[in-house]
């Protein structure tokens, strides 16, 4: 061969090199990247070009669906059976806006992309069959759901209900509410659906049961015992306390005062939750000192984000100073609470003292509607002992049979409890936040636990109180749950 013939040659041999090398880049480096750009139409085409599979509660009722859409190249677009009562739990999924929370953090499943369905994949090349997504199935409880959605009405608010045996989420409901429905397509009809609710200032699109923190108010009551229990400060709930009245916050000149100036002044630890004495609590916060309190509640789930498996935003017990440390522990100051981390807490007392770890997905289905996986219940910590967590099922007791949360009472069944009326605003200048948190006891054991949060805006001052407010809701939820295991 030639000089100039022997160039071209290596000079085209170099170019079909570079092609190689390129062509290997896209494919197999930049796959991914080039998959996921939102430029890259055909990806999202083919993604709504069969049906989605369900999430399914009940263990057998599809709460989703899809519809065939006109005049789009997008085939098929999300529907949900009752949006706004399901949306807290599957979240959205958008042609235009996305996905959220199941919707997204299962979408391998649901649109049978993912490689736990590539046997599926597989043998559809071969059958014929058309392309299908796989399920989702919830642990969620229908009734308990509606239930917490009935109870909350118009007010804004939230409800977390566990499974204390298990950490099964039974009900998460947050108000108001949106319909996913509307903004499902990519139509104008859709964005204006879209925009309506980012422009919302009640946030119907919050989920207020992971994603909100409020001051848990005397709900924490219940940590600050545990906290007093587990330490060896006290160990007889019936015994009496070293509680002065009035009992002056540590390095202030301020007294911390009770409700209704019930007096409390050296009462037991069961009679300091019943009535809900705020001098009592403040001091066995201060006694026990800012790191152990921070110890206690970080083994009931506080300071950390907990996974559901959509992230629940961080409950916080903060490090702080003596005053504040002491406000803490009767659940103000800087403290703050999502209703699923209040709802731990109240499944850990009832579960004698286990923590397991909340969980919502039982279970993944193929197509073909096989299980490809099985949630298997683990514990996440042991806040407290089991004999003290009787101690404290003792004194939630109380509250419920002869305190403030008589509006909780389930005939021929355990019920204990605890109240709690946040303050809210600087100065308490805004209405004060309603809690509850319970659990439910029957002879085999504790079926569920609960919490409930309202922000009744429209309600009188004097008329907010978890008794009040929360309490009729909770007892419903357990209701629900009780009644479908009967």
């Amino acid at each position: 061969m030639n000089k100039p013939l022997r160039r071209i040659a290596v000079f085209c041999g170099i170019l079909i090199l570079a092609l190689l090398v390129r062509t290997n880049y896209l494919q197999y480096v930049r796959a991914d990247e080039l998959n996921t750009r939102d430029e890259n139409r055909r990806v999202r085409i083919e993604r709504y070009a069969h049906e989605r599979g369900d999430i399914i509660v009940d263990g057998g009722k599809a709460v989703t669906g899809s519809k065939e859409t006109k005049d789009s190249d997008f085939k098929y677009k999300r529907v949900w059976q009752d949006g706004p009562t399901w949306a807290p739990v599957t979240g959205y999924s958008s042609q235009a806006f996305g996905a959220t929370q199941l919707e997204s953090i299962e979408d391998g499943i649901l649109t049978g992309n993912d490689d736990q369905l590539f046997f599926d994949r597989t043998m559809s090349m071969f059958t014929k069959d058309k392309k299908q997504g796989g399920n989702i199935v919830t642990t969620l409880n229908a009734a308990a759901q509606k239930a917490a959605f009935a109870g909350l009405g118009d007010k804004k608010g939230a409800v977390a209900a566990l499974d204390p045996q298990t950490g099964a989420i039974l009900a998460l409901a947050s108000t108001p509410s949106y319909d996913p429905s509307t903004f499902a397509g990519n139509s104008d009809k859709d964005s204006k659906a879209w925009q309506a609710l980012q422009k919302d200032k009640d946030k119907p699109m919050l989920n207020r049961a992971l994603r909100e923190t409020y001051p848990p108010g005397s709900t924490f009551k219940v940590v600050t015992a545990a906290a007093a229990l587990e330490n060896g400060l006290y160990t007889d709930i019936d015994a009496k306390t070293r509680s002065p009245l009035p009992y002056r916050l540590p390095l202030s000149t301020r007294n911390l005062d009770n409700e209704n100036n019930i007096p409390c002044e050296n009462v037991s630890l069961r009679e300091a939750l019943r009535m809900s004495c705020n001098t009592v609590f403040g001091k066995i916060s201060d006694d026990l000192g800012n790191q152990k309190m921070i110890d206690e509640a970080n083994r009931f789930g506080f300071n950390k984000d907990v996974f559901v498996p959509v992230r629940a935003t961080a409950s916080i017990y903060p490090k702080d100073n003596r005053p504040q440390n002491a406000m803490a522990g009767i659940g103000q100051a800087s403290n703050r609470a999502t209703p699923l981390q209040m709802a731990m807490v109240a499944s850990a007392v009832a579960n004698d003292g286990k923590l397991m770890q909340p969980y919502m997905v039982a279970k993944r289905q193929s197509p073909s509607l096989d299980d490809i996986y099985t949630h298997q219940p683990e514990q996440l910590s042991q806040p407290l002992s089991g004999e003290n967590a009787q101690k404290l099922q003792e004194m939630m007791k109380t509250v419920v049979e002869s305190g403030t949360g008589g509006n909780a009472k389930i005939p021929g069944v355990t019920v204990g409890g605890k109240t709690g009326t946040a303050q809210h605003g600087l100065g308490n200048s805004e209405k004060p936040y309603a809690w509850f948190i319970s659990y439910a006891k029957t002879d085999s054991g504790s079926p569920v636990a609960v919490a409930v949060v309202v922000e009744d805006g429209k309600a009188n001052r004097d008329d907010v109180s978890g008794g009040g407010l929360a309490a009729p809701i909770a007892k419903a939820v357990m209701e629900a749950v009780i009644d479908g295991k009967r």
